[in-house]
């Protein structure tokens, strides 16, 4: 029987690529720890599962650009209508625990850069209390009187597990610039290393053997080398209707192939699938 899938969420975060004569982007990617039970030394986008927290009442007062009753219209696939905002709490909330960025306004509208000193090692700290589970993430936004802006993300994809997997996730991909002010330093702990890439530089890494990712960074990844610009991509994921993609594992002579609802076939990709009656 399948495993129902877990709700997730993971956010692309972009910059202009400093590099090259032709404008291009950026893309940040995570490096998974080698001893994680999900697609360890993977690299990722910074994202995880939706927590009660992350949608508990009274949330939305740390949220601006989304309510719960439009959540619920982009997300009705979700049992708990209440669920959908959780999406974009858990993706900002992740990114923070993941890569230190924190895509957040303080309420009077200022940017939050965590530039200065005694900030930068308020929130060093904040986010350790919070990948240790000895604080919430909305007394942190409580008590620097933050407001997410969750206006700045854009919903991009949706990514659902194969079945064959026994880890599975219902995973909407957002899109969303990198915030002035702020940069990236992976946990050490989850993550192990992370990379600002070109998407054309990652899909290179990839197969060149450098990196390992999986479908749904590989397919995004393609679609996101089309774009030049920061602007351009948001602007696109704006005017599009998201897919929904749940690909097929299929087995040809002991070698996965996984196969996407167009038919199109992928093979010949690094063995993060279980064979046919592993119980693992």
């Amino acid at each position: 029987m399948s495993k129902v899938p877990a709700d997730a969420a993971t956010v692309m975060l972009l910059r202009p690529s400093s590099g090259g004569r032709m404008p291009c982007i950026e893309v940040l990617l995570l490096r998974r720890n080698r001893r994680s039970s999900f697609v360890p030394g993977y690299y990722v986008f910074p994202g995880g599962v939706v927590d009660p927290e992350d949608y508990e009442p009274g949330v939305e007062r740390f949220i601006y650009g989304i309510d719960r009753g439009r959540a619920a219209r982009m997300f009705p696939e979700m049992a708990d209508s209440g669920k959908s905002l959780g999406a974009w709490v858990a993706g900002i909330r992740e990114t923070f625990e993941e890569a230190g960025i924190l895509i957040a306004r303080k309420r009077d509208g200022t940017p939050l850069t965590l530039a200065a000193g005694g900030e930068q090692a308020r929130f060093t700290a904040y986010r350790e209390e919070l990948r240790s589970g000895k604080i919430k993430f909305s007394q942190i936004l409580e008590a620097e009187d933050l407001i997410l802006a969750a206006d700045t993300m854009h919903y991009y994809s949706r990514w659902i597990t194969p079945e064959v997997m026994p880890q599975r996730y219902d995973v909407r991909f957002f899109v969303t610039r990198l915030p002035e002010g702020q940069t990236a330093a992976s946990d050490g702990v989850e993550l192990t290393a992370h990379s600002w890439l070109t998407p054309a530089d990652a899909l290179k890494d990839y197969e060149e053997g450098r990196i390992g990712m999986v479908l749904p960074q590989i397919a995004t990844l393609e679609e996101l080398s089309g774009f030049q610009t920061v602007e351009e991509t948001i602007s696109f994921a704006k005017n599009r209707l998201a897919p929904s993609t749940l690909t097929k594992i299929l087995w040809t002579d002991g070698k996965a192939v996984e196969v996407m609802p167009d038919g199109s076939v992928f093979e010949n990709r690094p063995p993060v699938y279980p064979p046919p009656g592993n119980k693992r």
